[in-house]
């Protein structure tokens, strides 16, 4: 982008433009993932659908290219573009919940700590992630899953309706009766179709949820797991729990025993009526694996669960993380599982096995984009680090461990575990069958490919 080109913009857009010669432009271009470093020609916030509208209208008459960045945790780094625009809905962060519809209206902008205070003051919750500074409008596109999964289902599943800002500028509001071919899509395919700038989401009651942390030494997750796979499928669905393999952090409610130590456990939530005996029941159950040498139970509002690991995982760290789905875990999977877990590089790498399974079954697999519903896990391998002397090393863990997972895998990814270097199979596997309906979509909304700094599904 020349400089005539960025000061006409500045001109013609109301939210403020950041470009290179600004003072403020490298906190304008920072994103979760430190390991990013791209340097767009324009970071646009925008106030308001507006705002974005004309965003779009300006890059698209001078042939800049696009990214749209919500919450800024895509690990491939998809909200920035080198030397084009990135759209930044960061300031369109306002959320409505009200509690007679059981409905929450949220801005492309929201993180996940807005959404759930928002809810939590009515007794409420839409299932999202595990990490309170998530953007909802990246989660929510790939499909979502969390703490919630198991219960009330993906965070798409209860997705009933979007405000969409579209490649040729109209602003259109999807739903089941409007577009609903693109509503379809919007519910599992990315940033593909246009600018979200705001959703609207059923609530469930979810107030206190039963929590609990069990650990066991790294030299048993090959046994822990084997456990695991047998229990959690047939666990009752207000029980979820997801595996794990970490070294220990040197933080409460952890002792100094065993700071540092690499581990597997399970990290807990039962969203049962009794919280405190959720908790203990979580606990009764890790028994079966044999006892932990770590072990942590309390009820605990749900916004304090989503945000428990905030602090250990703050913006600015080096990530690196591909993922897979699982219908099974095979013996011989659970034998990589155990090398790759005594293998961890660094203290905050790490390996999870989330559930995607009970109530995201109920749902026939053709009613969203989503296209793995016969999937039992979202498994992801992150290498991370603040150290960026350490990015080739938490890369290469990352990526052995994937290589020799991969073949017990269902051959797709949950779409915001793929990595920016994966190529077009990878997302092809991701959707499966459903990709030729999504590229007719594609058609029909974008084109032109307009929006194509993402997980690419071209226009058929």
């Amino acid at each position: 982008m020349d400089r005539a080109t960025f000061d006409e913009m500045r001109t013609a857009l109301r939210g403020p433009v950041t470009g290179p010669g600004d003072e403020d432009y490298d906190r304008a271009r920072a994103v979760y993932n430190a390991m990013i470093d791209k340097r767009p020609g324009a970071i646009v916030r925008c106030r308001d659908a507006q705002d974005v509208a004309a965003a779009v209208g300006f890059a698209r008459e001078h042939d800049v290219e696009i990214a749209v960045r919500g919450g800024g945790h895509s690990g491939p780094g998809l909200g920035l573009v080198d030397g084009g625009m990135t759209i930044d809905l960061s300031p369109m962060d306002s959320v409505h919940a009200d509690p007679d519809a059981a409905v929450v209206r949220a801005g492309g902008g929201v993180q996940l700590g807005d959404l759930d205070r928002a809810t939590h003051a009515v007794g409420a919750a839409t299932p999202a992630g595990i990490v309170s500074t998530t953007g909802i409008g990246g989660l929510a596109l790939g499909g979502g899953h969390g703490y919630l999964t198991r219960r009330y289902g993906l965070t798409v599943d209860s997705l009933l309706g979007a405000d969409v800002v579209l490649a040729d500028g109209t602003q259109v509001t999807a739903g089941p009766a409007d577009h609903p071919d693109l509503y379809w899509a919007l519910r599992g395919g990315g940033g593909n179709f246009g600018v979200v700038t705001s959703f609207t989401f059923r609530m469930h009651p979810v107030h206190t949820v039963g929590v609990a942390l069990t650990l066991w030494p790294v030299e048993r997750t090959a046994e822990v797991l084997d456990w695991y796979r047998g229990f959690m499928p047939r666990a009752p669905q207000e029980m979820y729990g997801f595996f794990a393999v970490l070294a220990v952090p040197p933080a409460p409610p952890f002792p100094q025993e065993i700071h540092g130590k690499k581990m597997c456990g399970v990290v807990w939530c039962h969203t049962g009526d009794d919280a405190d005996g959720g908790a203990r029941d979580l606990l009764d159950a890790a028994e079966g694996a044999g006892r932990p040498v770590f072990a942590f139970a309390a009820p605990m509002p749900y916004p304090a669960l989503q945000g428990m690991f905030d602090e250990l995982l703050p913006p600015g760290l080096q990530w690196y993380w591909r993922g897979d789905f699982f219908d099974t875990l095979r013996d011989a999977a659970l034998e990589v599982e155990q090398k790759y877990a005594e293998a961890i590089p660094t203290g905050l790498s790490t390996m999870h096995l989330y559930p995607v399974d009970a109530a995201a079954h109920c749902v026939p697999r053709g009613e969203t984009a989503w296209s793995y519903r016969d999937a039992v896990w979202s498994g992801v391998y992150a290498g991370i680090d603040p150290d960026p002397l350490n990015a080739g090393v938490i890369k290469r863990w990352c990526v052995d461990f994937w290589n020799e997972m991969h073949p017990y895998s269902m051959g797709g990814a949950y779409v915001n575990f793929v990595g920016a270097d994966e190529g077009t199979d990878r997302v092809r596997a991701t959707y499966r069958d459903h990709y030729d309906r999504l590229a007719r979509v594609k058609r029909t909304y974008d084109p032109d490919n307009v929006f194509h700094v993402n997980q690419n599904i071209e226009p058929s």
